[in-house]
C-alpha cells in the first residue's frame, strides 16, 4: 500500500505572503479594525481562523460608506484600480497583499492598454482575479475561457491584441485558445502570465494521477486552482475526490486500491493537508 504526496502541494508563494500579511497586521495592531477586501484566499477554515481573530471582510464597495477608519488588506487576487481609489477617498490606511505574480499582470494590461491595443484575458470572467485584471484595463477588454469565446472573440477594428492569462488557468488550455484566436488575427502579442509554480503543480498533479489507482485533491471549492487541478487529476484518473477537508472523505472509497495520491490547491494549509494524508495512511 503507497500514499503519494505531491511535493508542490499547499500554500504557494503569493497566498503564504497573503495570509502571513493578516497576522502580522493583527499583531502589530491590536486596537485597531482590520478588514480584508474579500476573503484573502479562498479558503474557508483560513478565513474562519481570521474572522475569530477579529478580521472583517468587505463583501461589496458599499460597505466602505459606514465602516470604521482602520486598515484595509487587499486580497491576494488583487482588485481592480477603482478599488484601490476608493480606498484612499474612504481614508483607509490600505496594505495590498495582491500577490506579485497578479501585480505584474496588473502594470502590463495598464500599459498595453495605454498603447492603445485590445487586452484579451484568458480566465474566469467572474473570478475575483479576472475581475481585477480587467479593472486596470484603460480601454477595450475581453475575457475568453472556452473555445466558443475564442471563435466568438470580436475585436475592435484597426486594435491589435494583448492576450494574458489568469495565473491559476490550465496551461495546455491557454495554449489552444491563443492557437484559436492566432487563426484568425495576426496583429498578436501574447504574455503567458500563467504562475510558474501553478503549471508545475498541475504537471506534477497530472504525472502523481496517472500511477496511482485513486487521487485526493484538497482545496476549496472556490479556488481556481484547486478546480483545475482536479479537472487535470480526474482526467488521468477516474477514481479521483475533491475535498476541502477530511471530513469530505469517505474513508470506503479508498479501501480496495493500493496506491492513493494527494494533491492540494495553493490556498490549503499545511495542517489539512497533513490531516488527510496521515487519515489515509492509518486505514492501509
Amino acid at each position: 500500500m503507497k500514499v503519494k504526496l505531491a511535493k508542490t502541494a499547499g500554500f504557494c508563494f503569493g497566498v503564504k505572503r497573503a495570509v502571513e500579511t493578516v497576522y502580522e497586521q493583527i499583531a502589530a495592531n491590536p486596537d485597531m479594525p482590520i478588514y480584508t477586501y474579500g476573503p484573502i484566499i479562498h479558503n474557508d477554515e483560513v478565513i474562519k481562523d481570521m474572522k475569530k481573530k477579529g478580521i472583517h471582510v468587505i463583501q461589496s464597495d458599499d460597505e466602505l460608506k459606514n465602516l470604521e477608519k482602520g486598515i484595509v488588506i487587499i486580497r491576494s487576487h488583487g482588485v481592480a484600480k477603482c478599488v484601490c481609489d476608493r480606498l484612499e477617498t474612504a481614508g483607509m490606511d490600505c496594505v495590498d497583499a495582491t500577490c506579485p505574480f497578479v501585480k505584474k499582470i496588473h502594470k502590463i494590461v495598464a500599459r498595453e492598454s495605454e498603447l492603445g491595443r485590445h487586452i484579451v484575458i484568458i480566465g474566469n470572467e467572474t473570478h475575483p482575479e479576472v475581475e481585477g485584471i480587467m479593472g486596470w484595463a484603460n480601454g477595450s477588454v475581453s475575457v475568453v475561457q472556452t473555445a466558443e469565446d475564442a471563435y466568438n472573440l470580436k475585436v475592435p477594428d484597426g486594435k491589435s491584441v494583448c492576450i494574458v492569462s489568469q495565473t491559476t488557468f490550465n496551461y495546455n488550455k491557454f495554449k489552444e485558445l491563443v492557437e484559436i484566436i492566432s487563426e484568425t488575427r495576426y496583429d498578436i502579442t501574447v504574455l503567458n502570465t500563467i504562475c510558474s509554480a501553478t503549471k508545475e503543480r498541475q504537471t506534477e498533479a497530472k504525472s502523481i494521477a496517472e500511477e496511482v489507482d485513486a487521487m485526493i485533491v484538497i482545496g476549496d471549492r472556490m479556488s481556481s486552482n484547486s478546480q483545475k487541478l482536479f479537472e487535470i487529476c480526474n482526467t488521468a484518473c477516474k477514481a479521483t475526490y475533491f475535498i476541502q477537508t477530511l471530513d469530505d472523505l469517505n474513508m470506503n472509497q479508498l479501501r480496495s486500491v493500493d496506491t492513493v495520491g494527494i494533491t492540494a490547491g495553493a490556498s490549503t494549509p499545511n495542517n489539512i493537508i497533513e490531516e488527510v494524508q496521515n487519515n489515509v495512511r492509518i486505514i492501509f
